[in-house]
């Protein structure tokens, strides 16, 4: 068993008669244990981390909406694609869903799936970092994993008075200097207005890469893509999580922080598209979706289609 909950029920959608002309819910498979290696989604139905975090709640039902606007979605995969069903936390207990996350991504890497987590809040992140970290840190001492976090907000929060959706990058930070690992971290879409002088100075202690929302233009995507290619190199495995605050609020309406300026999908997809040709990436995530704040389900399809990005074969 991989999650607490199977989710098998929520993929059905349109049926066309013609032929190749297939979507997500006719290819999607259950995972098992003997399944041959593929992308496989993981959800996280939790969004303890932003209701400690003081910011509005329902993430939780993320998952679930996803799957739902995922099923749609024309198939245009060559390998297979699978269902692992959903980790939940539905007694404020955030560590112990983490950790039942973070055990299941492990596994998922080994047995070779690409895990692409279906948030939830961004307190997945931490969990989320910490299966790809089990992982690594079987055969490799000190791995050198790079984190690249489309997001509005550092989230390098002081976790010493708990874990929130603020949080999982400070944690990360800590882990890492507590083990003597390597802390590669960049922030792409960064909104100054949303950041405290505090937690900019934190970044800048800590060595992180940031671009803020105004710096990702048309004109920007080549220079940002070289020093994404550079990122890649001082590492050894590429984690790529998306918090949807980091969309234009017209885009993305349904998060717990719409963003008042933000990044186009257009002009992120580039972005992802070139870590993906890194050949580096191991694990993937999805986070914020809060269906009861969607408008005509807009956010859902923006998150479908980021889904749809990340598994497309190179």
């Amino acid at each position: 068993m991989f999650a607490d909950r199977q989710t098998l029920e929520f993929w059905t959608g349109r049926i066309d008669p013609e032929a190749d002309a297939v979507r997500w819910h006719q290819c999607i498979q259950p995972l098992a244990a003997d399944s041959a290696p593929g992308v496989a989604l993981l959800g996280f139905a939790c969004d303890e981390g932003v209701r400690r975090n003081q910011g509005r709640v329902g993430a939780a039902e993320g998952p679930v909406a996803l799957r739902r606007a995922l099923a749609n979605v024309a198939w245009q995969r060559q390998g297979p694609a699978y269902d692992a069903g959903d980790v939940c936390c539905t007694d404020g207990d955030l560590e112990g869903a983490q950790q039942r996350l973070a055990d299941g991504v492990c596994r998922l890497l080994e047995t070779a799936h690409l895990p692409l987590v279906l948030g939830g809040g961004h307190e997945v992140a931490w969990a989320s970092w910490s299966g790809l970290a089990l992982h690594l840190a079987r055969t490799v001492p000190k791995p050198r994993i790079g984190i690249v976090n489309f997001d509005a907000h550092l989230d390098l929060r002081d976790p010493t008075r708990g874990p929130t959706s603020g949080t999982p990058f400070a944690q990360i930070a800590a882990h890492c200097a507590t083990h003597g690992w390597p802390f590669h971290y960049a922030c792409l879409g960064l909104s100054l207005a949303a950041n405290t002088r505090t937690l900019l100075g934190r970044a800048a202690e800590l060595g992180v890469l940031i671009r803020q929302d105004h710096e990702i233009r048309e004109g920007s995507l080549e220079r940002i893509c070289a020093e994404l290619d550079a990122f890649a190199d001082g590492c050894d495995a590429l984690y790529v999580t998306f918090d949807l605050d980091v969309l234009p609020a017209g885009e993305a309406p349904g998060v717990s922080a719409p963003a008042a300026h933000g990044v186009s999908l257009t002009l992120l997809e580039p972005l992802i598209r070139r870590l993906k040709a890194s050949g580096k990436l191991r694990l993937a995530d999805v986070a914020e979706l809060n269906p009861a704040l969607d408008q005509d389900g807009r956010t859902a399809r923006v998150a479908a289609r980021l889904i749809h990005t990340l598994a497309l074969d190179l």
